[in-house]
């Protein structure tokens, strides 16, 4: 069986007439990076809240259909007890920081202080997460007076700390620069090299390209390409369905029909579009 198993998935929010998620069957594997795309609207953030228990335990709504992580079932499961194996990261990290804490070092551990986890275990598992993350040296930081970057790190340390067996991000980077993602990314690169199981919904398709072992496209609730980056990224489909690609993927795609691009693929970064036109002595 799959680490992540959702059956038949279907949810409507309270109020509304069209389901977010609609018949949606999808199976990841444990240590899989995988993201997700698709336009405003397309299901990606409930998907998130529903992978984290939210949907249907904080939303409500209706719902049909089964999500299992590890061989659990979210119907069977309470939040609290949810929570605990699924961690779930939001696009805007200061909306995660509690403001009960003063340094980095004591946000961290404020969630196994709820857990009632014993001085010394909090103590040892707030500095090895900080370690994977590389934040150590910000523990007597306070959290307000970090970059955004260093806040998403901490917010990603501190769902961490709580050793969830899934890790579920919604645009972690959206409000980022350049150093930012790549901060986050690195971080994220990490955890999956380490065993961590992660879903990112992201729209920075060179980074996903780059990173991800798989891509699954949305569209009006339901799964319209699942695949490896370099084929559903560089995907006429996607073009057909209103989907961004990347710039490198637009050139080349130009270029090909003027007999330019003769390489099979197309490109997706900088360095594949360089690769590539390259080998043709442009």
């Amino acid at each position: 069986m799959a680490f992540v198993n959702i059956q038949n998935l279907t949810y409507k929010y309270p109020l509304t007439k069209t389901p977010s998620l609609q018949n949606m069957n999808l199976q990841i594997e444990k240590g899989e990076f995988i993201s997700v795309i698709g336009a405003n609207g397309a299901g990606k953030s409930t998907l998130c809240y529903a992978l984290a228990g939210f949907v249907p335990h904080f939303f409500k709504g209706e719902i049909s259909g089964e999500i299992e992580v590890d061989g659990v079932a979210s119907s069977k499961s309470t939040l609290d007890e949810w929570v605990v194996n699924v961690g779930l990261a939001f696009q805007n990290p200061f909306n995660q920081i509690s403001g009960a804490k003063y340094t980095v070092f004591e946000e961290i551990a404020f969630g196994l202080e709820n857990a009632g986890v014993p001085r010394e275990q909090m103590q040892s598992r707030v500095e090895e997460a900080m370690q994977l993350t590389g934040i150590s040296n910000l523990a007597d930081r306070s959290p307000y007076s970090l970059s955004g970057g260093q806040q998403q790190r901490v917010a990603l340390t501190s769902i961490l700390v709580m050793q969830p067996k899934l890790l579920v991000l919604d645009e972690p980077t959206s409000q980022m620069d350049p150093i930012g993602t790549r901060e986050v990314f690195s971080v994220i690169h990490n955890l999956t090299q380490s065993g961590m199981t992660v879903v990112m919904v992201e729209h920075k398709v060179e980074w996903i390209a780059h990173f991800a072992t798989r891509v699954i496209a949305l569209k009006d609730g339901a799964v319209l390409m699942d695949g490896k980056p370099s084929d559903v990224l560089t995907s006429d489909v996607l073009i057909e369905n209103g989907f961004g690609v990347s710039r490198y993927t637009s050139v080349a795609r130009e270029a090909k029909k003027q007999g330019l691009w003769k390489k099979e693929k197309l490109p997706v970064t900088l360095f594949e579009a360089a690769e590539g036109f390259g080998s043709n002595k442009l």
